[in-house]
Parts: structure tokens; C-alpha cells; sequence
């Protein structure tokens, strides 16, 4: 790296600690704090009870504190990363970070604890003592054998997990990888002679997970800076390395690399060569995990052996060995239910879980977190990415069950399934909402065709459709242009097989469709050419005429091109003097709950009569996710203080709104703060039907509603869910260029359930 590079990395690395303000973390309150009723309940006199129930049982602890979710980052700074013993002062950016991923990852509050204590016993006092505040201990950055010293002193007296990332994070994502590197080789880890260097913490650590996951002992030779670990050696020696020792005199690692089927390196750059590499089998694994710079460069080892299956430390080459695999799922797991210790059970499922996930079919969100990059499981696709969502349901999970089964659980889960629900939920916002509408869906089996096929987005939807929904995908595409995406993107699904294809350049439908499009539009200036030239180009009219001819149940499409211009063919097709577009109703997750905005798409300017009809569309689309309705109609005006354009709309609209009875609450013309907040719409309007805030939002105008939903999404985190096209009985939704593979799956469930009819 040259010079300016370095100094402009440095620079940036500098300015983000520092701003915009010092430091990577801070402690916000979970509860309200606004009166004196909040302040008796939260300090004297109401906590005394919390502390009285907590006396009574201790596990009560994990109910009414913060325990049940805390870590505590313990370093004493003597072994920083690459750094060396730099103190714990200047160790606690680190531990900083280490607390951010810990949140980031898997929701799990942290303490980062910096003590200034180079005595290995001393400083496992210190630890033991803090139990009482913690409900696991990740011990960080102590240098060997010391650490093994703190470790197994903590381990013995305090009855909370502790667990040593160093040694044992990196174990079991090393243990994962190698899992995966042998299955792609065709060896198994009984027959494969292993070469490491590096005696220190993970190093040995690393030898003994992989003995346990059947490496023989015999099959072990460990190098260090002074050579082969050899018995009868004095210089260098700890009694962890003295169980490696492997014969009675001194060798070279050039000496014992030789026939050996693995390469563990985690010591120091340049340790092992391309000729060291050259000895080694047919396809050997090479892990050089040194940090930053590796034992040997991958570029290196393939000069000498160009099949050969490579990891490495580092981001910038495939297959990272990254702690932040392991560590915060393994505390999940653990902390829900309430493990007293992060046994040998708990860790190889964790790696079990981990290296299955490598081989499934890689997420969307993995997928779009690190474009350009092939995620298909293989020989540079070991283990997953860190931000592949799914990692938190299954590992955890995994680890959860391992330490019910292994005894050592004092709260166990009722119920393992739900519990990996929830940790599903804590990553896909939309799921807990959506829930009712999967459940629905799953009770029916429709027939779902997705105009923009070739879209990876909706490979990867398609996919998902057949794991979790009994729908059925179609696909408008070029079957050449379909096959090399779904290579790319490693999916398993296959047309003709998992999903139908349509083919717009040559389908044998062609003739009838085209035939019915010109049937349909012959009187709206349509001509047999142009019919032929549209069925050949408009996916969006292909999907629409396959709906109309009842070859598909809905349509779905979008994901490129503007709103209206979808919305044109979709209304030629399919509107009925039953069925015509109501409007566009997009769900808004937010931090506080789910909030749903319309019209956004549809009417620019809606008459009363179309306001009307999409607020009752908009009510029995809100029943459909469990949710009762509570519909504000949004203006400039305010319960009749204004003379404005929208104000006259919208209150003629609630006139036909109250002309006959309603099963849902509606209330307007007001504004939005008004709508979302009951204490100022009470002093403005003290007799609103409205009970508590609104939960949906009716613009007179598709410009106010559509700033509205981009605003959420923009400033409040929202995410959405649609927009749903309202009033076509489900037979046509259109997305946004924007959406996600997640969004297809959840408009498909849309997609795939009848609406209910409410008044």
C-alpha cells in the first residue's frame, strides 16, 4: 500500500472515531422518563420492588434488569490485534468495536471493560467479581498463556458463560471453514495430516476444535518460530504446545510441510512459500489467517497450485475467516437460555450451523450487501458473509438447542421454532407484520406470474416463494438470460422444473396471445402488427393477458420502469366494471410500529368519490395483517379551518364516507401531527373518533403521499411493504424500482391470498 494511500486510510479511520462525536457507543434509557410518575417507577420508591424480587429469586434478574441481555468486553491490552501489548488504554477503541458488532449483529448490549492488570490471576478476580452486572463475559485481547490462565480461573468460579473469542471465536469459524474446505477437496478430517504454525491462543485452540471434529492428534505437526514442536524441546515451550509434540528431534517447517493435506497458519506474514506450497497433496487447503498481512499470499499459493482451496484473514480475498461469525450468535444463543457455560455441544453446533448456511442457497441480503461478488457455495465460498441476516436465527438457534440438550440451559425454550421466528424477526422487520398474510397464503396455492423475470431480485423471490409459500411462480423471460443469472447468483431453482417460463422471443402461446391482446384493444386503436409487436416486448402486457386468459392467478411487476406506465396495461387487461384501481397502499415499518400511507401511486389529485374508495380499500387491506383500521383523511386543512382545495375534498369525502354504516374508525380532514398524536388532536378536536393514533394515512394528493412514504423511508428508517395496488381483487400488483428480493416475496404472499370484503 503505498504511502498517501496509507495516511488518507488513517486519516478517515481518525475522523470517523472522532466524529460527530468521540467514541462508537452510548447508553440510551429502554423506558420513558417524562414525569414524576415515570421517576417513582423507574427510581425510589417503585425499583424497590424489582430489587426485592430479583433478592427472592436470583433468576428474576434476567426479568426485570438488563442482565439477561448484557456482555461484558473484558481486555487487559497486552495482545491487540496485530499490535501487540499497547495497554488497556489505548485497547479500548477495539473493545469498542467489539461491543458495536456485538449490537449490530445480534441486538446484544455490551460494556466494553478496559483493565489496567497484567497479572493473569489478579485480573480473573476482578473478572469474577463483575458477575453480578453481566450476563456473559467475551474475554478479549490477553496474551497467551496468560489468557488461558483467566479463562479457565472464570470458568471455574462464576456460573455465567465465559467464553475467550481469541481462542475460541476463532476456533469454530476455522472449525467452519475447514468443515467446507474438506467437502469441496472429497477428504474427511480423519485422513488428512495438518501442518499450523502458530502456538499461541487461537493456534492451539484452532488444533483442538478440529480435533474434535475427528482430526487425529498423530496427524498434527505444529511448527512455531523456532521450528517443529518436538518432544524433549525446552526453548519456546508452553504445556499447551507440549500436547502437539511430534517426535524427538528438531525440524524445519520446509521439513514437515511435505505430503501434508492442510495448512493452518496463524503467525506471521510470509511463514510458508510456494515451494513449501508445492510439497503439499493435490488440491491442498491453505489457511493463512495472519493478520493484515497473511503466511503467504493467495496469489502465491496458486503460482504452485492452482486448485488449491484458500482462507484468509482478510476482507479483501474470498473467504474471510471472520470472528463476527461466531461470537455474537454464540452469546444470542446462550443468553436466551440463560447458559451457565458455552460448552464443547454449543460450539460445534455453531459450527454446524454455520458451515450448513455456507452451502444454502445464499441470501438476497447477503447478496446485495456484497454485489459483484459470487456467493455460491464452492472452493471460494467457504462460509458465509457476516451480513447474511439468516446467520442470527440458525446459529443461535443451533447453539440455543445445544445448550438445552447438553443440560446446562436455566431457562429453556418452550418452543425452539418460535424462538427462531423471533430472531427472524429481529433482522426482517416485515416479518412479524406479514405473518398473518403468509399463514393466509399458505392455505392456497396460486398461481403467481412475475413480468420482469430475468430480474435477480425476483430469481431470488421465486426461490424463496417455493421454500416458503405452496404458490407457484411464472416467469417472463429470455430462458438464456434466466440460466446465467441463476448461475451467478448460485440459486438451485430451474425452469420447467421449480417455476413456468414464458418466453417472449419464442413461446408457442405467442399466436393466442397476441390474439386476445388484439381482441381486448382492436377498438382502441390496436392493429394486429402492433399487438404482435407488444406481445413480443411488453412483459408487463404478457403477464396481464396470461391473467385475463386465467393462465395465472396475479401478476407482479415493476422492478424497472415508472409506475403509471405499468399501471396502462394492467388496466387495458384486467379492470371490470367490478374491478378497477383504487389506489396504491404502501405499509411503513417503523421503530414504534407499522403505519400505512396512500394513495401514492394512482389518482394524482382524487376526486371525494375516489378518496372515499380507497379509504374503505384501504381498511380491509389493513385487516389483512391483523391490524384494526384507524384511518385519518390527511389535508392542509384541519376539521374545517381551511377553504383549501383538499380540505373541501376531503371533507366531501367523509360526508359519503358517513352516508351508510362502516366496520372501521375514520376521522378527518386534519393534519399529520394530529393524526399520530392523540394529546394534540384531544385539544384540537376533542370528540374524533379516532381512538389513540392513526395507524393509516389518506392524502388528497399522490405528490403528499408519496413525500410522505419517501420521507419515512429516508429519515425514519421505514421500510416498506408494497405499494399494494387496491381495488383488482389481487390480480395485479406493481412494485417500485427500489424494491427488494424480500418485498417480491411479501407482495407475492399479498399476491397469493384472497382480499376479504368489508364494508
Amino acid at each position: 500500500m503505498s504511502e498517501e494511500k496509507h495516511e488518507a486510510l488513517r486519516a478517515a479511520a481518525l475522523f470517523y472515531h472522532e466524529h460527530p462525536r468521540p467514541g462508537k457507543l452510548e447508553i440510551r434509557a429502554t423506558k420513558p422518563l417524562a414525569n414524576g410518575r415515570d421517576l417513582s417507577r423507574a427510581y425510589s420508591p417503585g425499583v424497590a420492588e424489582a430489587s426485592l424480587e430479583i433478592k427472592a429469586d436470583p433468576v428474576n434478574a434476567a426479568r426485570y434488569t438488563s442482565r439477561g441481555n448484557l456482555v461484558a468486553v473484558v481486555s487487559n491490552g497486552t495482545a491487540v490485534l496485530g499490535l501487540g501489548n499497547i495497554g488497556a488504554l489505548a485497547s479500548k477503541p477495539v473493545m469498542e468495536g467489539k461491543a458495536v458488532l456485538f449490537k449490530k449483529f445480534a441486538n446484544i448490549d455490551c460494556f466494553d471493560l478496559e483493565i489496567n492488570e497484567p497479572d493473569p490471576e489478579k485480573l480473573a478476580d476482578i473478572v469474577c467479581a463483575l458477575e453480578p452486572t453481566f450476563g456473559a463475559i467475551n474475554l478479549e485481547d490477553i496474551k497467551a498463556p496468560d489468557c488461558f490462565i483467566v479463562e479457565r480461573l472464570c470458568r471455574e468460579r462464576m456460573n455465567i458463560p465465559v467464553f475467550h473469542d481469541d481462542q475460541h471465536g476463532t476456533a469454530i469459524v476455522v472449525g467452519a471453514a475447514a468443515t467446507n474446505a474438506l467437502r469441496v477437496v472429497g477428504k474427511k478430517f480423519e485422513d488428512i495430516k495438518l501442518v499450523s504454525t502458530g502456538g499461541g491462543a487461537a493456534g492451539i485452540a484452532c488444533l483442538n476444535m478440529l480435533l474434535k471434529l475427528g482430526l487425529k492428534r498423530e496427524n498434527v505437526w505444529l511448527c512455531d518460530i523456532d521450528g517443529l514442536v518436538y518432544h524433549g524441546r525446552e526453548v519456546g515451550m508452553t504445556p499447551q504446545k507440549a500436547e502437539y509434540a511430534q517426535g524427538a528431534e528438531p525440524k524445519s517447517l520446509d521439513e514437515v510441510i511435505e505430503g501434508a493435506d492442510m495448512f493452518l497458519g496463524l503467525s506471521g506474514p510470509g511463514v510458508l512459500t510456494p515451494e513449501m506450497v508445492s510439497k503439499m497433496t493435490d488440491r491442498p487447503v491453505v489457511f493463512a489467517l495472519a493478520n493484515p498481512t497473511p503466511e503467504i499470499l493467495p496469489d502465491e499459493v496458486r503460482t504452485v497450485a492452482p486448485d488449491a482451496v484458500i482462507a484468509t484473514g482478510r476482507s479483501d480475498f474470498p473467504n474471510q475467516v471472520n470472528n463476527v461469525l461466531c461470537f455474537p450468535f454464540i452469546f444470542r444463543g446462550a443468553l436466551d437460555v440463560g447458559a451457565t457455560e458455552i460448552n464443547d455441544a454449543m460450539q460445534i453446533a455453531c459450527i454446524e450451523g454455520i458451515a450448513a448456511l455456507a452451502r444454502a442457497t445464499t441470501s438476497a441480503e447477503a447478496a446485495a450487501a456484497y454485489a459483484g461478488e459470487q456467493l455460491t457455495f464452492g472452493p471460494e465460498y467457504l462460509i458465509p458473509k457476516p451480513f447474511d441476516p439468516r446467520l442470527i436465527a440458525v446459529v443461535a438457534g443451533a447453539v440455543a438447542e445445544a445448550a438445552m440438550k447438553s443440560g446446562v440451559a436455566t431457562r429453556p425454550l418452550d418452543d425452539l421454532g418460535a424462538y427462531r421466528d423471533r430472531l427472524n424477526q429481529s433482522v426482517f422487520r416485515s416479518a412479524l407484520i406479514m405473518r398473518p398474510v403468509f399463514e393466509a397464503a399458505s392455505g392456497t396455492s396460486r398461481r403467481i406470474v412475475f413480468c420482469e423475470g430475468e430480474d435477480e431480485r425476483v430469481l431470488r423471490a421465486a426461490q424463496a416463494m417455493l421454500e416458503e409459500t405452496t404458490d407457484k411462480p411464472i416467469l417472463i423471460g429470455r430462458p438464456e438470460a434466466i440460466d446465467l443469472r441463476i448461475e451467478r447468483a448460485g440459486l438451485t431453482v430451474r425452469p420447467g422444473i421449480d417455476f413456468e417460463l414464458v418466453n417472449p422471443e419464442n413461446d408457442p402461446r405467442y399466436r393466442d396471445y397476441w390474439g386476445t391482446y388484439h381482441e381486448v384493444m382492436q377498438r382502441r386503436g390496436v392493429t394486429p402488427d402492433l399487438a404482435r409487436a407488444i406481445m413480443r416486448t411488453n412483459t408487463t402486457a404478457i403477464g396481464a393477458v396470461m391473467v385475463h386468459r386465467d393462465e395465472a392467478d396475479s401478476l407482479i411487476c415493476g422492478t424497472f420502469g415508472q409506475y403509471l406506465w405499468h399501471l396502462n396495461y394492467v388496466s387495458q387487461l384486467l379492470e371490470t366494471p367490478d374491478l378497477t384501481p383504487v389506489g396504491a397502499l404502501s405499509l411503513m415499518i417503523l421503530e414504534d410500529g407499522p403505519l400505512f400511507v396512500g394513495d401514492t401511486q394512482v389518482h394524482p389529485v382524487p376526486s371525494p368519490e375516489q378518496i372515499a374508495e380507497t379509504v374503505c380499500a384501504t381498511a380491509r387491506h389493513i385487516k389483512r395483517f391483523g391490524v384494526e383500521p384507524q384511518i385519518a383523511l390527511c389535508s392542509g386543512s384541519q376539521f374545517g379551518n381551511l377553504e383549501s382545495d383538499s380540505g373541501r375534498r376531503m371533507r366531501a369525502a367523509l360526508d359519503i364516507l358517513d352516508s351508510q354504516p362502516r366496520s372501521f374508525t375514520y376521522e378527518g380532514e386534519m393534519h399529520v401531527d394530529s393524526a399520530l398524536d392523540p394529546e394534540l388532536r384531544e385539544r384540537i378536536f376533542p370528540n374524533s373518533r379516532l381512538n389513540g393514533p392513526a395507524n393509516a394515512l389518506i392524502f388528497a394528493s399522490t405528490d403528499a403521499a408519496g413525500a410522505t412514504r419517501n420521507t419515512l423511508k429516508a429519515k425514519a428508517g421505514g421500510l416498506e411493504v408494497g405499494p399494494i395496488l387496491m381495488g383488482m381483487g389481487n390480480r395485479a400488483h406493481i412494485v417500485t424500482p427500489s424494491i427488494t428480493a424480500r418485498g417480491l416475496l411479501n407482495i407475492s404472499a399479498l399476491a397469493g391470498t384472497p382480499v376479504a370484503h368489508y364494508g
